[in-house]
């Protein structure tokens, strides 16, 4: 199914629910992920009558006896009004001990709430979610046109970090199919979708690529071992956070792009109890970690972990999260972490402290600047990208000043031709072909700097500190030329006033 397509079975149902007086997208989405789910739930359902069928052996449902009328392929035959006192009545009691092969929804649904009050609107809302395709291949494509929907940030500064973006960070940290990935602030579960396409990507043979209407493609991941594909359904995602509309969000957008049991949890990772709650998730766990932590919001700082106030006593959540993502990886663990620029320059004494740790404790590796409309319509705020090893040791770093993401950076974010993060000479083909001893020139997009060098400039991470501006030599004519040229000018105006003079007599 093309984008087209999603755009035609999506809009009709999103204008359907703004009518119904539902405006706000992140409820839309919230609510449409409920009748999604309450779907799902009854295809999971046939799939164990049917291994119950196949095998004579007795297995575990979803749903009870008592509950087969409550089933999404039952639901559907109601009458308008019906549906809508089931879906209110028991349906949304039955969220919070469902769950989808050991996924742990009914922990994200204890506070679910049916926004829709009108028959007429969950009828109508019922039929366009029963066509939409939620067994194929391309059912992650269709929840992330859903989420392209977001037009604002989250009250904690959260939003979604656009997927093309999400994907060069994936592709420069390349994870492998026996690591376990995690972030610490999912929001809609964008990073840990985009690092499963990463794997799919990679693992896909050139005849299980499928090229869609629009031009993207689908990935089978023909060449995964059942041992990877098990891993990777129910044991290699992890996300946190405390806002639980996000984690249904997540865990719904992991699910439908095929991992089956995604571990998101409802937690504040910069809580002292995080450790107590999550002792196996906290600390030195996991091999990769994707984030882009909200850079605003309000903070307990009384209840900020100790072990993150020991490396940098700040209140700065921008601070705390790098912190943090150090303390969550194992030693030799790599992340790609989104900042906003102040973190490269600014002069706290938090501000070096994270940066001094970073680059003397751990192997900062690189840091791509991107252009301050990169997150527009939510935020305008300049960032970057750190990349950046768990131990190790920093020899130098490499720097790239993205000018243009093959978007236009302004509200409308329009494909645009000019694109830093592709091609030949783009940024991750830079980082790939990456050579401190020829990566020298720094007139270029893209260098290397010794970290004697930055150590000397109080830890400095800014591209505009060492990138150096190619000077352009300037020509002009000759003064003579120039003074005759401005006689010239001066004889044809004193003429005009002179024509203009005669026609006033």
């Amino acid at each position: 199914m093309t984008v087209k397509e999603f755009k035609n079975k999506i809009d009709p149902l999103w204008e359907e629910f703004w009518t119904g007086g539902i405006t706000n997208p992140l409820t839309v989405i919230e609510q449409i992920t409920f009748l999604i789910f309450s779907r799902l739930l009854d295809i999971k359902e046939n799939q164990i009558e049917k291994k119950e069928k196949r095998t004579g052996k007795p297995q575990k449902r979803i749903f009870s006896k008592d509950d087969q009328d409550i089933r999404w392929s039952k639901l559907k035959h109601n009458t308008p009004q019906e549906k809508l006192e089931k879906m209110r009545d028991r349906v949304f009691p039955h969220f919070k001990k469902a769950s989808i092969d050991g996924s742990p929804m009914g922990e994200y649904m204890k506070d679910a709430q049916l926004m829709i009050v009108k028959p007429n609107l969950m009828d109508k809302a019922f039929n366009m979610v029963d066509n939409l395709p939620l067994t194929g291949d391309t059912k992650g494509d269709l929840y992330e046109y859903l989420l392209s929907k977001l037009t604002t940030a989250g009250i904690n500064g959260q939003f979604r970090t656009p997927r093309h973006i999400i994907r060069f960070m994936a592709e420069m940290i390349s994870p492998k199919t026996n690591e376990v990935i995690a972030d610490p602030a999912c929001g809609t579960g964008g990073f840990l979708a985009g690092a499963m396409e990463y794997i799919l990507r990679s693992k896909t043979s050139t005849d299980f690529i499928t090229e869609n209407d629009d031009g993207s493609k689908t990935f089978a991941g023909d060449q995964l071992t059942d041992e990877e594909w098990k891993h990777i359904k129910k044991d290699m995602f992890t996300g946190f956070d405390f806002d639980s509309t996000m984690l249904r969000t997540a865990a719904m957008n992991l699910i439908l792009h095929g991992v089956d049991a995604p571990s998101i949890h409802y937690q504040d990772t910069m809580s002292s109890n995080f450790i107590e709650r999550f002792p196996s998730y906290a600390q030195d766990s996991f091999d990769v970690i994707l984030a882009n932590p909200p850079f605003k919001g309000t903070l307990d700082f009384e209840d900020v972990s100790n072990t993150l106030l020991s490396k940098v006593k700040t209140k700065k959540t921008e601070l705390l999260f790098v912190a943090l993502i150090l303390r969550m990886l194992k030693k030799g663990g790599r992340s790609a972490t989104i900042v906003p620029d102040g973190v490269l320059f600014g002069s706290s004494k938090a501000h070096v402290a994270l940066r001094k740790l970073l680059i003397e404790e751990n192997q900062l590796e690189a840091v791509i600047s991107l252009p301050s409309g990169v997150f527009k319509p939510y935020a305008g705020v300049s960032t970057a990208i750190i990349v950046f090893t768990k131990d190790g040791e920093t020899k130098d770093v490499f720097f790239y000043d993205v000018q243009a993401d093959g978007r236009s950076l302004d509200d409308k974010r329009e494909e645009v031709k000019e694109n830093d993060l592709e091609g030949r000479d783009g940024a991750l083909q830079s980082w790939r072909n990456r050579d401190p001893k020829t990566d020298t020139d720094r007139k270029k997009k893209h260098f290397c700097v010794p970290v004697d060098e930055i150590k000397e400039n109080k830890y400095d991470l800014s591209i505009n500190r060492y990138k150096e501006v190619a000077d352009v030599e300037e020509r002009y004519d000759p003064p003579k030329e120039i003074l005759g040229k401005m006689k010239t000018l001066e004889d044809e105006i004193q003429k005009g006033l002179d024509e203009l003079g005669g026609m006033l007599e």
